[in-house]
């Protein structure tokens, strides 16, 4: 093993899907209650952490790294930093990131940053902090941080970072379809309370307590994909199609193309379209790419953040 100060870890945390997202009516802190079903899918960010003296991060990756912040404001400096107050260490660390998941995709890469820089930094620093603990933190930095340090399927109620366990059964297969064009996660919601606003005679008002519907669990309990596509549903999907509708003709190529059903993934851009198996998903994969779309294959659910290497 290298020195003490020569020392890193790796650790690595999955992206997420939101298989379910159900909204509740905006809140009068101007929040929303939601719930959701989260599943965990096989892209990952990989954090490297080692000793500094200050606190500092850096990207590569797959993806467009665009837009991306370097600064305090960064979901992964924050968990570090906030480790070290809670813990009392008072040096810093450099944060080497390696992402897969598209940056600001819906589907939690900045999240999963913070997930596996906390795992990274305790290991580094030597914190010994419990796995309630970090949780704990986790739930401080963001709604889907909690979800991307438990990986796996799990309900999430709140703003997203209440976590229960849920039973999933088999393998999902999806193909994710990355996007370039922007969608804010605010802009989103605000847009849902405009369309809301702007449907009220057409659509049931808002939930103040939403639930996710028992036919998902049950289709996430079985390993039955034709019942999970039955019963997907996110109600960003309308506000998000209206900000960017071109993205309804990559939903409706998918599904002439053999999936059993699209959806927009959190508040978007990205698409995530569930295959009945493997040779289905890898036809769709094959005909997206055809239509000179990113499109990539991954599997649900795995397992959380964790330390690969110290």
């Amino acid at each position: 093993m290298a020195t003490e100060s020569g020392r890193t870890v790796q650790a690595k945390a999955p992206g997420k899907l939101n298989v379910f997202l159900e909204v509740g009516a905006l809140c009068d802190d101007g929040y929303h209650e939601v719930a959701t079903a989260y599943q965990a899918v096989s892209i990952y960010e990989e954090v490297r952490a080692s000793h500094a003296s200050d606190f500092s991060v850096s990207f590569t990756g797959s993806v467009d790294l665009t837009g991306l912040r370097t600064d305090g404001s960064n979901l992964a400096i924050r968990a570090a930093s906030m480790l070290a107050r809670k813990t009392g260490y008072r040096q810093g660390v450099r944060l080497e990131i390696e992402k897969n998941v598209p940056v600001a995709g819906g589907m939690g890469g900045g999240s999963a940053d913070a997930a596996a820089t906390l795992l990274a930094c305790d290991a580094l620093w030597q914190t010994g902090l419990s796995r309630d603990e970090l949780m704990v933190l986790a739930a401080r930095l963001g709604p889907d941080v909690p979800f991307a340090l438990a990986g796996g399927t799990a309900i999430g109620t709140g703003r997203g970072d209440q976590l229960s366990a849920a039973l999933a059964k088999g393998q999902f297969n999806w193909v994710l379809v990355f996007s370039e064009i922007s969608l804010p996660t605010q802009v989103v919601y605000e847009e849902l309370d405009r369309h809301r606003e702007r449907h009220v005679l057409d659509i049931s008002p808002a939930k103040t307590q939403p639930q996710v519907d028992p036919n998902v669990l049950q289709a996430l309990r079985a390993g039955d994909s034709h019942l999970l596509g039955e019963c997907l549903h996110n109600d960003l999907q309308a506000p998000a199609l209206h900000l960017a509708p071109e993205l309804s003709a990559v939903l409706e190529l998918g599904e002439e193309n053999g999936a059993v059903a699209g959806i927009v993934s959190g508040s978007g851009p990205t698409l995530a379209f569930l295959a009945a198996d493997l040779d289905s998903a890898l036809e769709l994969q094959v005909a997206f790419s055809a239509s000179r779309l990113n499109a990539i294959r991954a599997t649900g659910p795995v397992h959380g953040a964790r330390v690969i290497s110290d």
